[in-house]
């Protein structure tokens, strides 16, 4: 039997108080909630509703009936209706970072803006990671309109990945057509509800608001049958208290908030309880989100989560560095390592970097083998046919090597986690007959191998003509005559 090892930052007493001062706010300062919708729902459920200030303040029984509806788990599955996710227990997720404006380009060292070939390269290489279990809608193609960049992420990771996605959406008007992707995907709105596809991530804004597009994204998604993550972005020292507890409470209030809109109006919708905590770095006027400090937020929001019995999200496993460097490996794996140890089911972040405004696919492979060393981290040790321990030694004695022993060989893959081309483990010889690669050039070489190596998805060609229909009918709202190229099926 393994002893897996663990990390807490809370005991049960913290929690609970800092619950109780989360609903303390809820009831009596409340949340300014820009949805009128959403403002006559919470007041017809007993909260105490100005619609002129948008402003509602919740009751105990109000969060408290929201805490029993959410279900305690779900599942994910893939574009072939496979089972990838079961956010239950302590189960961990690896997903990439999102919704990033440039795209590092590691062969000219410079930081771009990205283009649909990048997505495609993208989706190409995610879909081949064992230990990334899911597509996020990473980063934004430049060269389309930006009033389909959402739907349009969301067309490519369908068209050529076969992992569900993690997703958002700018406007009602994508939704709807987002929606109808995956429902031409599961071929009706109840399989799609039975085999749910994507993620969407909806965020309040700090400090204690739900914003118009935040609350129908709410109710849109509850209403489908799609699961969300809930993730507030407090900024510690700026729009939440500097202390590491000020902020979980400000988290916490904003996170209830968004339970109780999503239970209200949508009961027993399935919702992941998470966060992107992040910290206002008042030398430099940014927000880093890999600071040890936000990890240790985004560790006691999944304590909390937990403690309410919810499925848990986190920003974490991912760098505030603008390149491949050993800043990115170092805060991308603490981030990975507390993740795993703290039991976050769904970790967004490989790839991410520069505060999430940069992805990099080569950084996304690197990450890879960061959460495969997490997640052999995470499973302990375990005895295994290692009592009495005398016989094997004295097979080494008399052999001299235990190279091909049968506990060897039996154990070899089950016990030692061998990275991929990415980390280097070759002698000094063989490395400088390989030509001294950095870790850049190999990451880079193995996109491209990825790339090469790419099998188009197994999704029915009539499903891709379908998606693509709706694509270009977007498009064509949009102002935009045609797509970029590689964007349709068969001209990739």
């Amino acid at each position: 039997m393994a002893t897996k090892p663990q990390v807490t930052f809370l005991n049960r007493d913290l929690v609970e108080q800092i619950l109780c001062q989360a609903r303390d706010i809820l009831c009596q300062i409340g949340l300014t909630i820009h949805h009128p919708e959403v403002l006559s729902i919470l007041g017809d459920h007993g909260a105490k509703v100005d619609k002129t200030s948008f402003k509602a303040v919740f009751t105990g029984d109000l969060i408290d009936r929201a805490l029993k509806s959410v279900p305690g788990s779900f599942k994910l599955y893939d574009v072939l209706g496979e089972p990838t996710h079961d956010f239950s227990g302590d189960q961990v997720h690896f997903t990439p970072s999102s919704s990033s404006l440039n795209i590092l380009n590691i062969r000219a060292n410079t930081i771009d803006r990205p283009t649909t070939a990048d997505y495609i390269t993208y989706v190409k290489v995610a879909g081949q990671l064992p230990h990334i279990a899911s597509q996020s809608t990473a980063f934004i193609p430049a060269d389309v309109d930006e009033k389909i960049a959402d739907a349009y992420r969301l067309y490519l990771g369908l068209l050529y990945g076969e992992k569900p996605v993690v997703t958002g959406t700018f406007s009602a008007a994508s939704f709807k057509v987002m929606y109808e992707m995956q429902k031409a995907v599961r071929g009706s709105g109840v399989r799609l509800r039975e085999k749910p596809l994507t993620i969407f991530t909806c965020c309040p804004t700090s400090p204690l608001r739900w914003g118009d597009m935040a609350c129908q994204n709410l109710l849109d998604c509850g209403r489908s049958g799609i699961p969300v993550e809930l993730v507030p972005v407090p900024l510690s020292g700026f729009i939440s208290p500097v202390t590491l507890v000020g902020t979980l409470v400000a988290h916490t209030a904003e996170n209830l908030g968004g339970l109780v809109i999503s239970q209200t109006g949508c009961p027993g919708a399935p919702v992941l309880y998470g966060g992107a905590p992040a910290f206002f770095d008042i030398r430099h006027e940014t927000t880093p989100m890999s600071a040890v400090e936000a990890q240790m937020v985004s560790c006691g929001v999944n304590e909390i989560g937990k403690y309410l019995g919810l499925p848990t999200q986190a920003y974490i496993a991912l760098s505030d560095a603008r390149m491949l460097d050993a800043q990115a490996g170092l805060e991308t794996s603490m981030g990975a390592v507390l993740a795993v140890l703290s039991g976050i089911n769904q970790v967004a972040g490989p790839g991410g970097l520069d505060f999430v405004n940069t992805f990099s696919i080569e950084k996304l492979v690197l990450d890879n083998e960061i959460c495969a060393m997490a997640q052999r981290l995470a499973q302990g040790i375990t005895v295994r046919e290692d009592f009495p321990a005398l016989p094997l030694f004295e097979e080494l004695l008399r052999e001299k090597h235990l190279l091909i022993a049968r506990h060897t060989r039996r154990y070899l893959k089950e016990e030692h986690y061998l990275p991929g081309r990415v980390i280097d483990r070759s002698n000094l010889k063989r490395f400088q007959e390989q030509g001294k690669k950095s870790l850049g050039e190999r990451a880079g070489e193995e996109v491209a191998r990825l790339t090469q190596s790419y099998r188009p998805s197994r999704l029915a060609d009539e499903i891709k003509r379908a998606l693509s229909g709706l694509m270009l009918h977007e498009a064509k709202r949009a102002g935009m005559e045609s797509l970029p190229a590689g964007s349709l099926p068969g001209k990739a």
